[in-house]
């Protein structure tokens, strides 16, 4: 069965559409509180609790007053964590031993955008199967609990102090950023009173970007999604590096001294390559938009790779399944199973940070052996309805294309999580003949949508 609610990353949509609204997500609130709670036996005595947090978006105030009632109706307490990054409620979640957690925000989307996302007591996201399962309990009438049985709710207000210890305790104790200057770009985002910090802390000069959220902010030409920001901030400053979190805080990417961006792909094979040489042999789990190239840097390093699904949660699973520690995306989110149970921002700079000082080198040098193949990625609007899938011609632009590339690239067509989009990913050597494959594939899917 498939998901109606719920897409790539929790449910997510414009604020007042069908599902961003105050009433549906009160309702999941209490769909996911009789969900969650209902699969877990507590002591005698001991009540169910669910923590939510949340981004700076303005919608937030709204939504959680929605999740706090559903939840409350449901018989679940409720922990209010306030603006913190999507990782932070992963741990505190596990730390608190909580039954779940949830997230409200729509990551590096912009603010009139929102969405909610879940946490198991293990700070990991949900399987598809749970969703479903809460899918179907929101679409049932509530039945209030009755009044003795209510939630209450109550504010932590030391979690963001709790999460920036957890933040700097991943990084090693015998190393501090001392001498280094370092531009961090929160994206006025969820890190913005967190990131700052962590840095400082381990002795860093921080020069902070991107901490001034309005509620209307979020990720506007700052951010993991905009580097041009961090990359001239760096260059002005004759910064060390810059490091960009996006609005949630769960993915990073850094640019060096001289202005080069350095994506998820890049950061992963930094962490991969200095772990293979403390002789770890664990392989490396990427995605279907991990780049050619960071796959046969991987193997001559003499490690396995392994492709999943787009999205963090699909890297997560086959990671499990493989029994690896590292794996992440190209879109910054990386996940150190060693380290935390969820893709962190902030966390995985710091692994990164600690490679170079372990190498004693810089990013540049760090990657000097990992050669990225042209990579060209279109998103393609479609109609409504329309069966991309079983259209022939899509399928022979397709298959004409991947003759042409053999061996030496691959095509791939996936669409969005979250819009009505279908996204024309080819890979090769040759990067006009990247851009020309491409662009013929998107051109016949756009007439046959038509």
């Amino acid at each position: 069965m498939g998901r109606k609610y719920f897409g790539t990353d929790g449910v997510r949509g414009r604020v007042g559409d069908s599902t961003i609204t105050p009433e549906f997500v009160m309702r999941l609130g209490y769909a996911a509180g009789v969900t969650l709670v209902g699969r877990e036996q507590l002591p005698p005595g001991e009540r169910p609790a669910i923590l939510i947090g949340k981004d700076t978006r303005i919608s937030g105030y709204m939504l959680e007053a929605a999740l706090e009632a559903g939840f409350a109706a449901a018989g679940v307490d409720v922990m209010l964590a306030g603006p913190v990054p999507t990782p932070a409620v992963a741990y505190l979640t596990r730390a608190l031993r909580l039954q779940a957690g949830v997230v409200i925000s729509a990551s590096h989307n912009p603010y009139d955008d929102n969405g909610i996302k879940f946490f198991s007591a293990n700070g990991t996201k949900l399987p598809d199967a749970l969703e479903e399962e809460i899918e179907l309990r929101v679409d049932q009438p509530m039945v209030c609990a009755e009044a003795s049985r209510l939630g209450k709710a109550r504010r932590i207000v030391d979690a963001a102090g709790r999460y920036v210890e957890f933040c700097k305790s991943s990084f090693p104790n015998e190393f501090d950023l001392r001498g280094y200057r370092i531009v961090l770009d929160c994206a006025h985002g969820a890190a913005y009173h967190i990131g700052p910090s962590v840095f400082h802390e381990l002795g860093a000069e921080v020069i902070p970007l991107g901490v001034e959220p309005n509620g209307l902010n979020i990720n506007d030409q700052v951010g993991a999604t905009h580097p041009q920001t961090l990359r001239s901030a760096v260059l002005a400053n004759k910064a060390d590096f810059g490091i960009a979190l996006d609005g949630d805080g769960d993915r990073v990417v850094m640019v060096d001294g001289d202005g080069e961006l350095y994506d998820g792909d890049k950061l992963l094979y930094v962490i991969a390559a200095s772990r293979q040489a403390e002789g770890r042999r664990e392989g490396v789990v990427g995605t279907l938009m991990s780049n050619l190239g960071l796959e046969r840097a991987i193997g001559r390093l003499g490690l396995a790779f392994a492709r999943a699904k787009v999205g963090d949660r699909y890297v997560l699973e086959t990671m499990h399944e493989r029994g690896w520690k590292l794996g992440g995306e190209n879109s910054g989110h990386i996940i150190c199973l060693d380290r935390h149970t969820t893709g962190d921002g902030i966390v995985s700079a710091l692994q990164v940070i600690a490679a170079l000082i372990k190498g004693r080198c810089t990013l540049a040098t760090a990657c000097a052996d990992l050669v990225f193949y042209p990579q060209k990625l279109i998103n393609v609007p479609l109609a409504a309805g329309f069966d991309w899938r079983s259209d022939k011609r899509i399928e022979q632009a397709r298959s004409d294309a991947e003759l042409e590339l053999g061996e030496q690239g691959r095509v791939l067509l996936r669409p969005s999580g979250t819009e009505p989009l279908l996204r024309v990913m080819v890979e090769g050597k040759d990067g006009a003949q990247v851009e020309r494959l491409a662009g013929h594939i998107a051109d016949c899917i756009r007439h046959a949508s038509a």
